[in-house]
């Protein structure tokens, strides 16, 4: 039982009252401008974003964070909370909007007016862009995902605090909210991705997990990490642990990448009309016109 025991506070539990605090303004101002229907949708949304800070929190308050200095496997579930699944439920519940009404009209005015035309925020606004441009997102996502996956920059992270929580942490969650943006429908913002560039972005990343557990598991004949080489109290081989890590990300790659992948092909197909018309757009095929029935009278074509 003292694998479950190891629970602790953290300052990021005041933050997260704080984003609450805030959001629930925001929905409640809104409420009193908007449809009943359209203020349900929004409370809907809302736990979805819930869900994803209540993730958040399990990952440095909860036993996974104790564990994950001892463990590589239990490090992996940590690092999919925060490049996935957390990530992912914040962008389904598009907490946008509610943050921006949060403030009274005349000082969400002001910093609206600041951060849009202000000259100070010009190289937040030219990060933004490049972190929302379409295949950009995937391509720094994928880069981030390897790149603390490397044995030098994992070693530093772990030997220190600032650079695993502020570095490698923070930069796997914005990283992985700019991904999930071209991926879902997140009001006011709109995905850059085409359909077949969600679903190539979507199989691609799913891919680039694959080749890293495959490189830390079967092509791998030693723990690549020396921070987790003879911790005192932990018996389990330091490369055993690695592989079971590694099949973590393997496997529950699947688990985001599916559903993913099915609700983007479903929509796909609604807005192509059919899974031919998909299909052909897919393969660039041209697009033949249907077949009309002659009319009634009329002489068949011979």
């Amino acid at each position: 039982m003292g694998y479950l025991t190891q629970w602790s506070f953290d300052p990021f539990i005041v933050v997260v009252a704080l984003v609450v605090m805030a959001h629930e303004m925001g929905i409640a101002h809104l409420a009193r401008r908007s449809r009943p229907a359209r203020t349900r949708a929004r409370r809907r949304r809302s736990l979805l974003f819930y869900g994803g800070l209540a993730l958040l929190l399990l990952t440095v308050t909860s036993p996974i964070d104790y564990w994950a200095d001892r463990y590589f496997m239990v490090h992996m579930v940590e690092h999919l909370i925060l490049m996935f699944f957390a990530p992912m439920l914040i962008v389904a519940g598009a907490p946008w909007l509610p943050f921006m009404h949060a403030l009274p009209v005349g000082a969400r005015r002001r910093v609206g007016r600041a951060v849009l035309l202000g000259v100070w925020a010009g190289p937040l606004r030219a990060v933004g862009r490049f972190l929302t441009s379409g295949a950009v997102a995937v391509v720094v996502f994928n880069l981030v995902m390897v790149f603390w996956h490397i044995p030098g920059p994992f070693d530093l992270a772990v030997s220190s605090s600032m650079v695993h929580i502020w570095l490698m942490h923070g930069s796997f969650f914005v990283a992985g909210v700019a991904f999930w943006l071209q991926i879902l429908r997140s009001p006011p913002f709109i995905p850059r991705l085409t359909s077949m560039g969600k679903i190539g972005a979507i199989l691609g990343t799913n891919v680039v997990m694959t080749i890293l557990a495959m490189a830390m598991s079967i092509f791998a004949t030693h723990s690549w990490y020396s921070v987790y080489d003879h911790l005192p109290g932990v018996r389990l081989s330091p490369l055993v642990d690695q592989e079971i890590g590694a099949a973590i990300l393997w496997v529950c790659g699947d688990f985001w990448a599916m559903p993913a992948l099915m609700m983007v092909i479903r929509r796909a197909v609604a807005e192509e009309g059919s899974a031919s018309a998909l299909l052909d757009r897919f393969f660039h095929r041209p697009v033949v016109p249907p077949i009309e029935a002659p009319a009634a009278g009329a002489p068949s074509p011979r």
